[in-house]
């Protein structure tokens, strides 16, 4: 599903780098609708500048496969086909389409990327502001469900078998860019890094002297101000989902991006979801399906694919927390 992140804040910790005065240089250019920013650790200020420069090649080169905006892409390309039989995919797709399966399984269905013609029909709702009749989500869940899409993968193919069947890997995708760009840094002897897609994150060690990557979590409802914590990690991976920024309100009631497969409306809770994963791409997947699922079925899921989670609410006005039993070794008072 398309999400468009909680703005994630990320510093460093104060330290005064000794050694071989080593530095933080920081790059931002959008991608993918959001700031896509880099920050590259490194004694070396051309060499960083010249590797973030490959980075951002390589987020175009996986857009191009991934990107249901694109008309040109790949995935569009496989959507186009639908209902045409077996379709081949590059192996870049193929990768990524096996992770998803994984993660419809492992989310007990709540994360599915064949909703797309649902996120096709919300995203016009909230750009037109023209809330969608019954009907029309009725016709359109009839088009979803990834345990019909079959994927073929000692052959590299896929087949969509309705027609009007959709991918979409906006929540999925983000996450494992990001988590490809750094081990693509790690590839070129770069092992101090993050990569922040939009707010799904990825990174391996902080600088000298730092005992991690600090990273600010929005309050439900709000894209300027953080809880009163913030979470202190290395080499792992961070994602944040909510409704902040794209919604529909509908008598009274407010809808969010995120959508429920199995109901075809948005989600309704006034909820942010953080999962730390040992991986961006598990971490972008998770944030969306616990989203979705009950408070306890997300704990668990969470927990089954290794993972911490937390999950703030607003009720009655107040702020209510609920996490995994780990999360707490990653939760510093600011």
């Amino acid at each position: 599903m398309y999400r468009i992140f909680f703005c994630l804040t990320c510093l460093l910790l104060l330290h005064t780098a000794v050694g071989a005065q080593e530095k933080k240089y920081s790059f931002s250019r959008s991608k993918m609708g959001s700031p896509f920013n880099i920050i590259i650790v490194s004694n070396d200020p051309a060499k960083a500048e010249t590797l973030s420069n490959r980075c951002y090649a390589l987020v175009d080169s996986f857009t191009l496969i991934f990107s249901d905006y694109d008309p040109e892409s790949e995935l569009s390309r496989i959507n186009r086909s639908s209902g045409k039989g077996e379709q081949p995919v590059s192996p870049g797709l193929l990768e990524i389409l096996l992770r998803s399966q994984t993660a419809y399984r492992n989310s007990r269905q709540s994360f599915d990327i064949s909703i797309g013609p649902l996120s096709l029909l919300w995203r016009r709702s909230r750009k037109e502001k023209i809330f969608p009749d019954s009907m029309a989500i009725t016709r359109t869940r009839k088009l979803i469900g990834f345990s019909q899409v079959h994927i073929d993968s000692s052959r590299h193919t896929i087949n969509l078998p309705v027609t009007g069947m959709r991918l979409d890997l906006g929540g999925i995708a983000k996450g494992y860019i990001a988590q490809k760009v750094i081990a693509f840094l790690e590839q070129e002897g770069i092992h101090k890094a993050l990569a922040d897609a939009g707010g799904d994150m990825a990174m391996s060690g902080a600088m000298q002297n730092s005992p991690g990557w600090v990273v600010g979590v929005n309050i439900p409802e709000n894209t300027d101000k953080l809880l009163p914590r913030y979470l202190l990690l290395q080499s792992m991976a961070v994602a944040t989902s909510g409704d902040a920024y794209q919604y529909i309100e509908h008598n009274g009631k407010k809808y969010s991006h995120i959508i429920d497969p199995q109901t075809g409306y948005g989600i309704q809770s006034q909820r942010n979801v953080t999962v730390i994963a040992g991986n961006g791409t598990d971490a972008d997947w998770l944030a969306t399906a616990c989203s979705i699922l009950p408070i306890t079925e997300a704990k668990q899921v969470a927990r089954r694919a290794g993972a911490e989670l937390l999950i703030t609410e607003i009720r009655h006005g107040k702020i209510v927390y609920f996490t995994t039993k780990g999360f707490g070794r990653y939760w510093r008072k600011a």
